[in-house]
């Protein structure tokens, strides 16, 4: 039976430049969709852009354009970025399309015919910046530089988000959404699947949000225009939460499209701090709709924050860092092997742009592209064009299996519970070993002494050994990986349905084998080079116009 595999980044908020945050979301979600390809699921990824509400509204007047013209400019930033990165999303999603606006309005019709949905009047705490509801006691105190409450004008305490942001106090005529009623069906679900929110600190988190009461939820505006109108009734627009999350539903088309066969979706990629709308507003718009246990999302994936050298990353300091500058200077694979090797995911990492140069060096240069030119260099010095026999083979070479049987099936097992970083562990130990190997094996003195028979088997053992790293190393390094193949005079990967092409058996590549033009995978950086790449990317320091406004989340709304 084919196996499905559905897996969705946050739609990205259109108040910013793509930052490098929303790359690692986006990196890793490709890795993961690549990975399953790889495995001959039938893969769906789905990232996007998430373009209503009343902060788009008031940038796009600030900019002096109209809300459409404004968010058809920054969608566009974030669409052509991925293809930088070599990520391939299946769809690209916009919360202003129609196939989008459709689908909200018919889930929202759904609600309420339900029952859940009834009109009230609002009156309490709102975020623009989150995009997000309040209750008094999810508030924090703001604190000066002296770290002393700040008070307004009439000398109460100025309270923040607990993203640290304002808070505003509306009241307005609101549809609410009887979020209380769904409070002890969610604890049961969590209850029954706690696989559905990872990792573990994230589940506990939501589950003492569930159990301290939650209270109805409203789930529209009037004090702006800029949204999806609520059906019926036009001077109202769906609260921005309830738009955005449906995306995962309508891109997949109406109930009978084909794409249906992908829900309900394996993974949602989120940002921590996007947690608690994903795990428990989503799911309770679904159940509210007449979905099933069985039809919810299967897993909420919350990863952590990224700083940038240390510092916290926000808009309002010089080190909000945008991705292609580096993809540009050291290359997308690089970029995307330091992401998702550097970041334990589910944890909060740092940026450090002298450990990707670092890194770059050591382990793609030193590991992985000195393997592939020291196996082809030795090939062509033995007079060799093609892949030789392999003849008796050694302990040696009984233990680099080993070590490559144990790559391909902890790494998978990494990839199979979203943890690329231990994936890559697993495949860096191979590809080390396979090194140990040349050196101990050592090919340059079997030469010496005539051996062709075993300088012709351990030639043939490195060669095996690239072959299966071309492939273990696809989802992460995807253009390394095509130029690894090239070099080994291999066809490109070509993932089909029910197809595994995971490397779980050693020595499939055919005797005479022609093989490629050797070329550096990753040519080495000096000193100069390094200094002259981290003066043109790492940020220059500035003296703070404010205090920073807490870490910046690696995707989602922030």
């Amino acid at each position: 039976m084919t196996q499905r595999f559905y897996i969705t980044t946050p739609i990205y908020y259109l108040n910013a430049a793509p930052h490098v945050g929303h790359a690692y979301s986006t990196v890793v979600a490709d890795a993961l969709a690549r990975y399953h390809r790889l495995r001959g699921h039938d893969t769906r990824f789905l990232t996007g852009t998430d373009e209503h509400g009343l902060k788009i509204q008031q940038a796009a007047e600030k900019a002096g354009r109209k809300p459409q013209e404004h968010v058809d400019l920054l969608a566009e930033e974030f669409r052509q970025l991925w293809p930088a990165l070599n990520v391939e999303p299946d769809d690209f999603i916009r919360t202003t399309e129609p196939r989008h606006v459709a689908r909200v309005q018919e889930l929202w019709k759904r609600v309420a015919d339900r029952g859940d949905i009834h009109l009230g009047h609002y009156e309490g705490w709102y975020c623009v910046a989150d995009e997000a509801y309040y209750t008094e006691k999810e508030l924090i105190d703001a604190t000066g530089p002296d770290g002393k409450p700040l008070l307004d004008d009439k000398g109460q305490p100025v309270k923040l988000s607990p993203t640290k942001r304002p808070v505003e106090w509306v009241r307005e005529e609101s549809y609410f959404f009887k979020l209380s009623k769904y409070q002890d069906r969610l604890l049961a679900f969590y209850a029954k699947h706690p696989e559905f929110i990872a990792p573990e600190a994230r589940l506990n988190e939501v589950k003492r949000f569930v159990e301290g009461g939650l209270e109805d939820l409203s789930v529209s505006r009037t004090s702006f225009s800029w949204g999806i109108p609520v059906p019926g009734d036009e001077k109202h627009v769906i609260y921005v939460w309830f738009d955005a999350l449906t995306n995962y539903w309508s891109a997949l088309g109406g109930d009978s499209d084909p794409l249906q066969r992908f829900w309900p979706c394996d993974i949602h990629l989120v940002g921590k701090e996007i947690t608690r709308f994903h795990a428990v507003y989503w799911p309770a718009f679904l159940m509210a709709a007449g979905f099933t246990d069985e039809q919810l999302p299967k897993q909420v994936f919350a990863h952590g924050w990224l700083t940038v050298n240390g510092e916290k990353m926000s808009k309002a300091s010089s080190n909000f860092l945008p991705p292609l500058p580096i993809a540009e200077r050291v290359g997308a694979d690089t970029l995307r092997y330091y992401l998702l090797r550097a970041i334990a995911l589910g944890q909060d990492g740092d940026f450090s742009h002298q450990d990707l140069l670092t890194r770059y060096n050591s382990e793609l240069g030193n590991d992985l592209g000195n393997l592939l030119n020291r196996s082809l260099g030795l090939v062509t010095k033995a007079g060799l064009t093609a892949t030789p026999a392999v003849g008796g083979e050694t302990e040696l070479e009984t233990r680099l299996h080993a070590d490559a049987a144990l790559a391909a099936r902890l790494s998978a097992e990494a990839m199979d519970e979203v943890a690329p970083h231990k994936a890559l562990e697993a495949i860096w130990a191979f590809c080390r070993a396979a090194n140990v190997y040349v050196d101990r094996s050592a090919p340059w003195k079997v030469q010496k002494e005539g051996d062709t028979a075993r300088l012709h088997t351990i030639l043939a053992t490195l060669l095996e050994a690239c072959r299966q790293l071309s492939v273990l190393v696809a989802p992460f390094l995807p253009a390394k990986a095509a130029a690894m193949r090239a070099q080994l005079g291999l066809a490109a990967l070509d993932p089909q349905v029910d197809a595994d092409r995971w490397p779980l058996a050693w020595g499939e590549r055919p005797v005479g084998e022609a093989l490629g033009k050797a070329e550096a995978l990753f040519p080495r950086l000096d000193e100069a080079q390094q200094k002259e790449i981290l003066d043109a990317l790492v940020p220059k320091k500035e003296a703070p116009a404010e205090a920073p406004a807490g870490g910046q989340a690696a995707g989602g709304k922030a």
